[in-house]
């Protein structure tokens, strides 16, 4: 059997929300995961961590509030906090899943930080939503503290930036892994953003897209395939529309006009988008798939999904 390289990107549903929710959205999930190491696939795996990020930027913002001698945790931290019980749950649950079928492969998860430009565009333009709701009290402070926050349905929201990932700085301890047969974890929520000044690396308040970090990791380890797992089947053009049209087997160029008519979502499916057609492009041979968690092992298997080539 041939094997072959993937990167696979976990989105929500393959993890769940709260703490029991995740333990059992991961056995699940780990399930998947090793039908593809059956498939003969040598993955690489990246997470979301949307639902766990903003809940332990909660708890820790209320933790601070109960004891004042305590400091606020920054984003970066809370996105390493997130990165460390998510690769906890899923090592663990993928590993006890390859034991009960025979198969020793080590899994390990690598805290990683990926630096971002502080000039980037998207700090002054915050996007993602995080945390608990808050009152106008709560949310004007925020913003006396150089935080931004958007009016909601109920109250105030923290957003925070989204900008783009530029080096990946554990990619040599993932390649080193991966190249020694393991299992790895790696660039979990997008990533831990940090700005680069000089040797030292300081926190970033924002979070990177995972679809992004996904696709340039796919790159990095020159990996034979993208796989995104998300919650529906195929992309779709004209999407929740009576001409809605599911897409199979598309080029990059077909992709390009699509994006370019403006078809895909900014949020959810246009950087799996944007992450394909980078990944596919950048070398010959190279294939993209797009499909729901509990379709994995057929859109490995190109027989289903979104399939993405040059």
């Amino acid at each position: 059997m041939t094997r072959k390289k993937v990167v696979v990107a976990l989105g929500h549903r393959a993890l769940g929300t709260t703490l029991p929710e995740q333990k059992e959205a991961v056995k699940a999930s780990a399930k998947v995961l090793a039908d593809l190491v059956e498939a003969g696939a040598d993955i690489v795996i990246t997470h979301s961590n949307a639902p766990q990020i903003g809940m332990i930027h909660t708890a820790m913002n209320e933790f601070g509030k109960v004891h004042p001698a305590y400091t606020a945790v920054p984003m970066s931290v809370c996105s390493a906090m997130s990165q460390g019980y998510i690769g906890y749950d899923i090592q663990n649950a993928l590993r006890a899943e390859l034991l009960r079928r025979g198969i020793y492969k080590p899994v390990s998860t690598i805290l990683t930080q990926v630096t971002v430009d502080p000039y980037d565009d998207a700090f002054h333009e915050p996007i993602k939503v995080i945390g608990r709701t808050l009152t106008k009290e709560e949310a004007e402070n925020e913003e006396k503290k150089g935080n931004y926050v958007t009016k909601t349905e109920n109250g105030y929201r923290r957003i925070v930036a989204a900008p783009l990932p530029e080096k990946i700085i554990e990619i040599d301890a993932i390649k080193a892994l991966s190249d020694a047969g393991q299992i790895v974890i790696a660039a979990g929520g997008g990533g831990i953003p940090v700005l680069e000044q000089d040797e030292e690396l300081t926190g970033a308040s924002a979070v990177i897209e995972k679809d992004l970090i996904s696709g340039k990791l796919a790159c990095l380890l020159d990996a034979d395939e993208l796989l995104i797992l998300t919650s529906v089947e195929n992309a779709s053009v004209n999407y929740h529309s009576e001409t809605e049209k599911q897409l199979g087997r598309v080029s990059v160029s077909e992709l390009k006009a699509y994006m370019e008519e403006g078809h895909f979502e900014d949020n959810t499916m246009l950087p799996k988008i944007q992450a394909s057609i980078e990944f596919v492009e950048g070398k010959p041979g190279r294939t993209a798939v797009i499909t729901s968690i509990g379709k994995a092992k057929e859109g490995y298997l190109e027989k289903t999904g979104t399939v993405i080539t040059a």
